[in-house]
């Protein structure tokens, strides 16, 4: 049977009981409440799995997640497995239902969205629930970093369990031997540092012997800052499991360029 022990964020150093990361109050505790009309409103209209309508207008995408994705009008689209089931899943957590805004970052989009955390009145974090039934997985920006621990949390229940898209092949996390068929895509990658090297301005996290063909972790010297700030040794990740999340690109082989440390965590499953 496999054993999935948890995705432990680098910056973690202690992990908390699981209960504790379960607990939405603490989650929102974490975030800034919105002001104004912002506060809170009805929903309205569920437009996908994480983007919503409001009774005052606004139109919310969620911040911190990516659900799968429907076309929504855009010819030649493909649509991603369970967009439907997701978009049903949110319809059903928070249609007709009032719901409070909180914000840890960057509070609106290029479309004029605001990139909130949702609350219901019963206190239930929207996002959490969608992590947590498997209908969405951690999508974390540079600019908005507020509780990405507590969302990988809830991502893994429904990793573990098989639950939602983590059932389906096409959102399964990659091996990095295989990583070059998945480029152009917001991909999972697994793997085993196998050396960390600098080259001028940014750092490499290398996972074979040959950089030109091997997949490769490329950390910016802006990000490398952050993780120096979190007093986290990029050198010490030789030698260990992990699994990123980002672009996959194909660059002198396939790649993924860090924005922010969180994009990183070590893999600690068992076979």
């Amino acid at each position: 049977m496999r054993v999935f022990r948890i995705l432990i964020p680098i910056l973690i150093l202690l992990i908390p009981p699981a209960q504790a990361w379960s607990e939405d109050e603490l989650v929102r505790s974490q975030l800034k409440a919105a002001k104004g009309d912002l506060v809170s409103s009805r929903v309205v209209e569920v437009i996908d799995g994480d983007t919503l309508l409001l009774e005052n207008g606004r139109q919310v995408r969620l911040v911190g997640l990516q659900a799968p994705k429907i076309a929504l009008g855009r010819e030649s689209f493909k649509e991603w497995p369970l967009g439907y089931e997701a978009k049903d899943t949110l319809t059903d957590i928070t249609l007709n239902k009032n719901v409070s805004l909180y914000f840890g970052g960057r509070d609106m989009d290029r479309y004029g969205r605001s990139l909130a955390h949702l609350f219901l009145d019963d206190g239930t974090w929207v996002q959490g629930e969608m992590l947590r039934r498997g209908m969405a997985r951690v999508y974390s920006f540079a600019d908005n970093r507020s509780v990405v621990s507590e969302m990988l949390a809830a991502e893994s229940e429904a990793f573990v369990a098989d639950r939602g898209i983590w059932n389906l092949e096409y959102y399964k996390i990659r091996s990095q031997e295989i990583s070059g068929r998945f480029t152009n895509s917001f991909q999972l990658i697994s793997g085993k540092v196998k050396e960390v090297a600098t080259v001028r301005n940014n750092t490499y996290l290398n996972f074979g012997d040959d950089y030109r063909e091997d997949f490769t972790i490329v950390v910016p010297s802006r990000v490398k800052r952050m993780f120096d700030q979190m007093d986290i040794n990029l050198s010490d990740l030789e030698n260990k499991n992990i699994i990123v999340r980002g672009w996959l690109k194909y660059y002198n082989g396939p790649s993924i360029d860090l924005t922010h440390p969180e994009q990183l965590v070590i893999d600690e499953r068992e076979s």
